[in-house]
């Protein structure tokens, strides 16, 4: 069998393909039994079993800290644990929630509504229209899948409401406008999605009509990522804006006014948002603009309408250095909240406008070494927010505090769901192929026997710019780290440790510096006698499955494991598969031959050796996984076996992306995992 490679440098048989029909009897039959193969490998030991009850008992205890947001005068949490596995959406009172033990009111019974319905409903959150927020869209996922149904959902009845706004399901986005219509972008049939499954219609539905009737607001182009729309609610600053996503880096934004789409005049590889009277730039490239320059990385804020009508005065609310970058922003009423990585350590602060001048305040008690984010309670109406931080060994706290008041006030902390004692965390420097210096953080014990000799877990992601901080992992810390074994993170290039330039090292044709950077990592810790091959495995999920999927077949020499979860693998057809085209602005175009040609040099499934010894290696994705397609995952484990290599492999029928719809599913996922790697790394 061959691919169809129009355009393509050379035709590649794949005899695998037939693997990428999801839900074909043959191919489901396929996956059950490479299922029971792995179940009698793993699964069957009184020690599986035991770490399997561990983690589901870390997963649905009720001491975990109730993450909740602010709807009206209630705060709402989404709860899962034992008796309630798809979960309850209740709410309560601050003041109760300030108790060990609050008292919370059921708002949907998401278990009960599944029985009735006879659907496994994973919760996919609820928007709600602001300020009355007496109303809401649920949406509701089959599976964990990224597609979800949405529903109108009353929050003083608690009860769907009958005849209201419903959506079948897509992978739509839908915003309110008002009580009486919405802003939809999602499936309006053929010709309606981009080539990356998304939609590229944005239309205004109004209550009462027909969804096919709902006005035209916008149509993006059949190659964009995708679209969407929605109304600033805040009082006095109501708004509607329209967004055209280009790429997965690039992206237009509108003001809809009188009819009328104006383009807001930023690049288009900035991202912007509006509040209240401001307009925020984050920059990705350098921008002249006003006479000035502004580096690639900053954080700028201009007064919106004056920017509209020519006036290019920017304020500098963030500027980056050589080891520090903005991880996000976040406002509240009357200002504006940033976190920040200094040599990959977060930082936190608050910007005030007054005089004429932003004004720049410290946030403190974020661990020297950990996590730490501050999130609004309500940016319509207050400067409240909470305060979440955590470390590798301490758990999370979660505290309340307001923007120019005293000190946050403690409200919950979590308990130690692990032995953390004789345990340290520190940060280290490994120097990739180029010089480039790359910093790592390992968990370990104090007295670590620097004979080579201690199971090693390194875990990486490097790509999208997004950061790896050592935050508290509870099942890490019990099935990995109480065995005294060493967890190791690495912040390769393609992450955004260090912002834009960090990321931008290694796409496309750039990528191996990523791989190079994680061999670095991997070699300090052999060169450190912190471990040997033999004792040293890898694990990543998705873009970190394409990750240590090409350590196996880069360097099979260096690992004694690898775990590679929901993984990209084969990269000739990945932007053919479900939502793989919006990713080829960060790996390139595959049907462009001189593309293809660099593609093809981290493509594991064209790169695996039949003549090299490889490690083992444990292969997990979820049929409901509708963005990255679990043919990935399925045609390597085929090839691999093909070639008599030692590989396991496990597909979950529900799960999505995530890799599981619940706890049980998810507690079974990771004790797979951590079975195999102590299995093959001791």
């Amino acid at each position: 069998m061959f691919m169809n490679l129009t355009n393509a440098a050379e035709p590649i048989a794949d005899p695998h393909l037939w693997l990428e029909e999801v839900t074909g009897e043959k191919q489901l039959e396929w996956a059950r039994a490479r299922n029971a193969e792995s179940v009698k490998a793993l699964a069957e030991s009184d020690e599986f079993k035991r770490l399997e009850t561990r983690i589901r008992s870390i997963l649905d205890s009720k001491d975990r800290i109730p993450m909740v947001s602010k709807i009206g005068d209630r705060f709402y949490n989404f709860w899962r644990d034992g008796k309630n596995p798809k979960g309850l959406w209740r709410r309560t009172t601050l003041e109760e929630y300030r108790k060990t033990e609050p008292v919370w009111e059921t708002v949907l019974d998401l278990d009960a509504l599944a029985a009735a319905e006879k659907e496994n409903w994973v919760w996919h959150g609820a928007t709600v229209l602001e300020p009355a927020d007496r109303r809401c869209l649920v949406s509701l996922s089959r599976g964990g899948a990224d597609a979800d149904v949405v529903r109108e959902f009353d929050l003083e009845k608690k009860t769907f409401v009958a005849g209201g706004f419903a959506l079948p399901e897509a992978k739509s986005r839908v915003a309110w406008r008002d009580e009486q219509s919405l802003f939809v972008a999602t499936d309006f049939g053929p010709g309606s999605l981009t080539t990356s499954g998304y939609p590229r219609t944005v239309r205004e539905w109004r209550r009462g009509t027909q969804l096919a009737e709902a006005a035209l607001v916008y149509e993006g182009k059949p190659d964009d990522m995708s679209v969407a729309a929605y109304r600033d609610l805040a009082p006095g600053f109501e708004r509607d804006f329209v967004q055209r996503q280009i790429t997965f880096w690039t992206n237009e934004l509108f003001l809809r006014r009188d009819g009328a789409l104006v383009k807001i005049a930023k690049p288009d590889d900035a991202n912007a948002a509006v509040h209240r009277e401001w307009l925020l730039v984050e920059l990705r490239s350098d921008w002249q603009a006003g006479g000035r320059s502004f580096k690639a990385g900053s954080l700028l804020a201009a007064d919106f309408e004056k920017f509209l009508a020519g006036d290019r005065t920017l304020h500098v609310l963030f500027e980056p250095t050589e080891r520090t970058s903005l991880v996000g922003f976040a406002t509240t009423k009357n200002h504006v909240l940033i976190t920040t990585l200094d040599n990959v350590r977060n930082r936190l602060f608050t910007l005030t406008f007054r005089d004429g001048e932003w004004w720049r305040e410290p946030l403190p008690g974020v661990p020297e070494i950990g996590t730490g984010s501050a999130i609004p309670v309500d940016d319509i109406e207050s400067d409240d927010f909470f305060l979440v931080t955590s470390s590798s060994l301490e758990p999370s706290t979660l505290a309340l505090g307001a923007v120019g008041g005293p000190a946050p006030e403690p409200l919950k902390q979590a308990p130690a769901f692990f032995d953390a004692q004789g345990l340290k965390l520190s940060q280290h420097e490994a120097v990739s192929k180029d010089g480039t210096k790359v910093p790592y953080f390992q968990i370990g014990p104090h007295d670590l026997p620097l004979d080579g000799s201690t199971p090693t877990l390194l875990y990486g992601y490097g790509g999208f710019e997004i950061p790896l901080l050592p935050g508290y992992e509870p099942i890490a810390g019990a099935a990995w780290l109480e065995k005294k074994n060493v967890y190791v993170i690495a912040n390769i290039r393609g992450g955004g440790e260090f912002g834009p330039a960090w990321h931008q090292a290694a796409l496309k044709e750039k990528r191996p510096r990523a791989y190079e950077d994680f061999i670095a990592v991997a070699e300090d810790l052999v060169r450190r006698k912190v471990t040997s091959p033999a004792h040293l495995g890898v694990k990543g999920g998705s873009n970190g499955g394409l990750l240590v999927g090409n350590m196996y077949a880069m360097r099979p020499d260096l690992f004694g494991g690898v775990v590679c979860q929901v993984p990209l693998l084969d990269m000739r057809r990945f932007h053919t598969l479900l939502a793989g085209a919006s990713w080829m602005g960060e790996y390139g175009n595959p049907d462009a031959p001189e593309e293809w040609r660099f593609i093809r040099g981290f493509s594991p499934y064209h790169n695996v050796d039949k003549a090299q010894k490889h490690p083992p290696i444990l292969i997990t994705t979820s049929t409901r996984d509708d963005r990255v397609h679990p043919g990935h995952a399925r045609k390597m484990t085929a090839l691999l076996m093909e070639q008599g290599k030692d590989v396991l492999y496990y597909e979950n029928i529900e799960g999505g992306h995530g890799g599981a719809a619940d706890n049980k599913q998810r507690a079974f996922m990771d004790a797979l995992g951590w079975t195999f790697l102590a299995r093959e790394l001791n």
